[in-house]
């Protein structure tokens, strides 16, 4: 699996977290082991000239995703994933922080830019949640998955409730 995580914000974060539980989450899907993805880290006014340019919504927001080959994990067990390019993820710590602290089981930015590279690797995989049995299917596979990171690393609390709208 070939994961870049690049911090352009000037903010500290986890980044071998962030790598880490990317490459986890596509494991965990059964995603090709040659596929690439991209994780771009940036402040405030970059992610807001995004969200303005590709959703035509007003401020920052905390992660938009930029899917290149629709990737998809495979339907059956014995079924060969596709290789290709996943696509990107975008970050932002700033946002990440404030919803952290603002969320019902507050915890750290890093515990939510872990959160939302989940939440935009399964973006990226096609999931969503804009209708109601969309939003149970990927915010209880996001949960399951930051989960069983958390698990493998001996990580204890709560994890993050999902803050992402």
């Amino acid at each position: 699996m070939s994961i870049d995580v690049n911090n352009e914000s000037g903010i500290e974060v986890d980044e071998q977290a962030v790598l880490d539980i990317a490459r986890y989450a596509l494991t965990r899907m059964r995603i090709h082991p040659l596929s690439e993805l991209s994780v771009i880290v940036v402040d405030e006014e970059a992610m807001e000239q995004l969200h303005i340019q590709w959703m035509d919504l007003p401020g920052p927001t905390d992660v938009m995703s930029f899917p290149m080959d629709e990737l998809r994990p495979p339907a059956k067990d014995d079924e060969e994933p596709p290789q290709g390019l996943l696509g990107d993820i975008v970050l932002c710590p700033e946002v990440a922080k404030r919803q952290g602290e603002e969320a019902p089981t507050r915890h750290s930015m890093d515990e939510e830019l872990q959160l939302l590279t989940v939440h935009g690797v399964l973006h990226l995989l096609g999931y969503d949640h804009e209708e109601p049995d969309e939003k149970a299917e990927m915010f209880g596979l996001q949960a399951a998955i930051v989960d069983g990171w958390r698990g493998e690393r001996g990580l204890t609390g709560p994890s993050p409730a999902p803050t992402v709208s």
